[in-house]
């Protein structure tokens, strides 16, 4: 379960980086969903 937890985690996170550097993200008014992706990358990170 903790496996398809982190694999749609990166998922999402892929997809979100993808719109950000194509500009969907700042047209849409979202770019703020980087910075929440950015924040929790660290308990991601120190789970593991």
């Amino acid at each position: 379960m903790a496996l398809m937890i982190y694999l749609l985690y990166y998922v999402v996170a892929i997809t979100a980086l993808f719109l950000h550097f194509t500009g969907h993200l700042e047209r849409w008014g979202m770019d703020w969903f980087i910075l929440v992706l950015a924040v929790t990358v660290f308990p991601v990170v120190i789970y593991l």
